[in-house]
């Protein structure tokens, strides 16, 4: 395996698979979109090479903690491997473990806040060629979406805070599922590649406990008609570290 260390234009590095799965823009708008407050403990399901702790300690006020639970082999090496060269291991913790089993491992009601970016598509769905680190990372071959909301409702706190990005076309599953395990969804944006095109992306934020009401917010728009990103996606790409999204 050869790797490669990206510079991600905010003082860290992250190394990366080329041949595996390397993060995308995704990743960078779920930590941007995480709110957090002093003193959280954080949990980031299926957080393969720690994009996500990494950038959430950017955002995060310095007490917080992020520990980062990862199945597959490759990518928990990574992982661990990124937090030591970003000299993180005080912010960040790197287990591995199935997501599925979370309550188990950490016990009911361990965290404020709980992020993930799970697999978009349904397995047999599309095609799969294997069950590569890319295959898992995009299929549900090692957990579905009812798997992630339970167990993200299963180690919240009571009024704890769930954020996820997902398929739009996924939104009446999750909102059955959240219902289920008594989260209230609370925000919803969505993400579209083009001001004229239809959403790729939804980004989430729920509530264990929560009371109802959603806020639909604004449209994400990523590209410029020549291709460039918005001048919102540069600005979160920019971020000088302070959660400034709310």
């Amino acid at each position: 395996m050869t790797l490669r260390l990206d510079d991600l234009q905010n003082g860290y590095h992250l190394w990366q698979d080329p041949e595996g799965f390397c993060f995308g823009i995704d990743a960078v708008l779920l930590a941007h979109y995480t709110q957090l407050r002093k003193h959280d403990r954080v949990l980031d399901m299926g957080c393969g090479n720690g994009i996500i702790p990494v950038l959430l300690t950017r955002y995060a006020p310095e007490d917080v903690h992020v520990t980062g639970l990862e199945i597959q082999d490759g990518a928990f090496a990574l992982a661990q491997k990124n937090v030591v060269h970003n000299k993180l291991e005080d912010r960040i913790t790197i287990r591995q473990g199935d997501l599925k089993t979370a309550g188990t491992t950490f016990g009911d009601g361990a965290f404020h806040v709980v992020t993930c970016n799970p697999p978009y598509w349904k397995k047999g769905s599309g095609y799969v060629s294997d069950g590569s680190a890319l295959a898992i990372a995009r299929h549900e071959i090692l957990c579905d979406l009812e798997d992630v909301i339970t167990s993200a409702a299963k180690v919240l706190k009571s009024k704890g805070r769930f954020f996820m990005i997902h398929s739009p076309e996924r939104i009446p599953e999750m909102i059955r599922h959240m219902a289920k395990c008594h989260l209230e969804m609370k925000t919803m944006r969505l993400i579209h590649p083009y001001a004229d095109k239809a959403p790729t992306m939804v980004l989430i934020g729920a509530v264990k406990g929560g009371n109802p009401g959603l806020k639909v917010e604004k449209p994400l728009v990523v590209y410029e008609p020549d291709g460039t990103y918005t001048p919102e996606v540069l600005a979160i790409y920019g971020k000088d570290g302070q959660n400034e999204k709310n």
